[in-house]
């Protein structure tokens, strides 16, 4: 396998774009939850890093039911993250330091609290107000059972009934009305994009963000939108984060559609999905090098694929390297795929290991089972092993960072933070936790505040100290001015990866999955006028020598005896 670069890349082709959580990134007003003032006081800290580019994760006024992806209003800033005129402050001092910003897009829903539910609540059924969100008469003889079965990503139903008829005699079924689809929570009711308005909505919502400076949008759900014609009965679930698809047991029900079959659902990675997209990057073109970003859970890569065909999106994430499980065969032939599909399409392939969403990898690579992981972990759940997680996340990250393409961060990965895993159950805020029972522990494990100075009350996230989630005890060793002073921290092995990353143009380089033993990954990364550079980690439980003419530029933990030890990487340059 041979990875070639396109030729005059543009800059999303090779960045490293860090993932900021606004909530838990920093505190300037002093109530315990991330502002934008927060971030702008620590974006230097970023630019020191030597990343490319932030993205934010949703700031919009919202009622915060499912941590500001339930969005009242796309044009302003919630006040507990501060206002407009902070955002624009933000823009301007990260343009300053060379970085560029990336905001969040939530297309598939709004917050109940919108506008728009509001009104069409308050118009009721066949109304022009009712037709931009994806409303249904119920089944059963009295309309009291949902429109089909689909089920929540959060658990549950993906269904809840309005009551149209308040002031209706008799009894509550009589006073009931219509059904509205959320394939999250029910305070996030889809919207339907049959509708002219709704495409009309977001084109302008694009170029309102636009004007005021972003770079781009990272669009949640993105293999969402569009459903399926006549919103078929379906015999699979949806119980991953964000959206992917579970088979169930293949039995489809005698309506269902050919996709309960196949295992892909009706409700995701839909074909016209697409046309949206097409419209989306006619309108980032008028602007100069702005960027749309894919949060596509979809399966196979060749799929993933068709969201950055040349007229669509720029990037999408790849999930299917963040969930490939810690070992070697496994891990070259998501590379390679991930390459083969990507090319296909002549756009660059995205690497991620950590985000919002999932376990750190930090802890996920902790258990002698890796991949994914459950969805969350809770302090009676078994424990992962920190020192083999942390030594494990540093090798993998280094094998991503070695890779060609772009690279995304999660805040504090550059720390190396571990998922909170003892969280006390009665913190908790994530929807997931509720909707299912508590079956799941969900994401508030991977979104607690960062720590900033070992010697301060909250670990300095805050000026009163206030977190508004508890932060590990632990946490205060990894702050930054704690690793500032530890030869080979995690901080300091992420500056020394960028910037050789950056300085010899590994992000544009080209790229060959090469032998070197079943349970090593090497891959060699070449550019022009420079010596090749050997990425090689070895997964195994044996040491594996050293190849002779190389020079070591970096490794995620210490060589002994001319010897690349277990669950290391190193980066080697060719001294031929």
């Amino acid at each position: 396998m041979v990875h070639q670069p396109a030729a005059d890349a543009d800059w999303w082709r090779t960045a490293v774009i860090y993932q900021i959580y606004p909530r838990s990134f920093g505190d300037a007003n002093g109530d315990g939850i991330g502002d934008l003032p927060g971030i702008t006081e620590r974006l230097e800290h970023l630019a020191r890093l030597g990343v490319d580019a932030v993205w934010l994760s949703p700031f919009y006024r919202s009622p915060q039911k499912d941590a500001g992806y339930d969005v009242a209003d796309y044009r302003d800033v919630d006040p507990i993250f501060g206002t407009l005129e902070d955002a624009d402050v933000l823009i301007a001092r990260a343009h300053e330091l060379g970085l560029r910003v990336i905001v969040d897009l939530v297309p598939n829903h709004t917050s109940d609290q919108h506008a728009w539910f509001r009104q069409a609540l308050a118009e009721g059924p066949g109304s022009a107000a009712r037709s931009r969100y994806v409303f249904r008469e119920g089944g059963g003889e009295r309309g009291e059972e949902p429109p089909n079965n689909w089920q929540s990503v959060f658990g549950g139903q993906a269904w809840t009934r309005v009551c149209d008829r308040p002031d209706a005699p008799g009894s509550p079924w009589e006073r009931d009305g219509q059904w509205y689809l959320h394939l999250f929570d029910s305070t996030q009711p889809d919207l339907n994009w049959e509708s002219a308005e709704v495409h009309d909505e977001f084109r302008s919502i694009l170029r309102f963000w636009l004007d005021r400076g972003v770079d781009g949008f990272r669009v949640d759900v993105a293999h969402g939108l569009v459903k399926a014609a006549g919103l078929p009965d379906w015999a699979g679930h949806v119980r991953m984060v964000e959206g992917t698809d579970v088979p169930g047991d293949g039995v489809a029900p005698p309506d269902a559609s050919d996709d309960a079959v196949t295992g892909r659902s009706p409700m995701f990675d839909q074909d016209r999905v697409h046309e949206i997209y097409r419209e989306w990057r006619a309108v980032l073109d008028e602007y100069d090098a702005r960027i749309l970003v894919a949060e596509a859970w979809v399966e196979p890569l060749e799929r993933l694929a068709r969201y950055v065909r040349p007229d669509e999106m720029h990037q999408a994430f790849n999930f299917d390297f963040l969930v490939t499980r810690w070992d070697a065969p496994a891990l070259r032939e998501s590379i390679a795929s991930s390459y083969a599909a990507n090319d296909a399409v002549g756009a660059p392939t995205t690497w991620v290991l950590s985000n919002h969403d999932v376990v750190r990898h930090a802890s996920r690579l902790g258990f002698a089972q890796t991949g994914k992981g459950p969805n969350g972990i809770g302090a009676e759940d078994p424990q992962p092993d920190a020192e083999l997680g942390l030594r494990r996340a540093r090798a993998a990250s280094l094998l991503m960072l070695g890779l060609p393409g772009s690279a995304y961060l999660y805040q504090g990965e550059e720390l190396g933070l571990p998922e909170h895993t003892t969280l006390d159950d009665s913190l908790r805020q994530d929807p997931a936790w509720w909707r299912t029972g508590h079956a799941e522990k969900g994401r508030d494990g991977c979104r607690v505040p960062l720590p900033w100075r070992s010697d301060a009350p909250g670990l300095g996230f805050s000026p009163t100290g206030r977190t508004w989630l508890p932060q590990p005890e632990s946490w205060a060793a990894l702050a930054p001015d704690a690793q500032e002073q530890e030869e080979g921290s995690t901080l300091r092995m992420y500056r020394a990866a960028l910037e050789l990353r950056a300085g010899l143009g590994l992000g544009a380089g080209a790229l060959e999955l090469v032998p070197a033993g079943e349970d090593v990954v090497a891959a060699r990364n070449t550019g022009d006028g420079r010596p090749a550079v050997l990425v090689l980690t070895n997964i195994g439980a044996d040491p594996v020598p050293l190849p002779e003419g190389h020079e070591v530029l970096l490794a995620s933990g210490p060589l002994s005896d001319g010897a690349v030890p277990a669950d290391t990487t190193v980066w080697l340059r060719d001294q031929a």
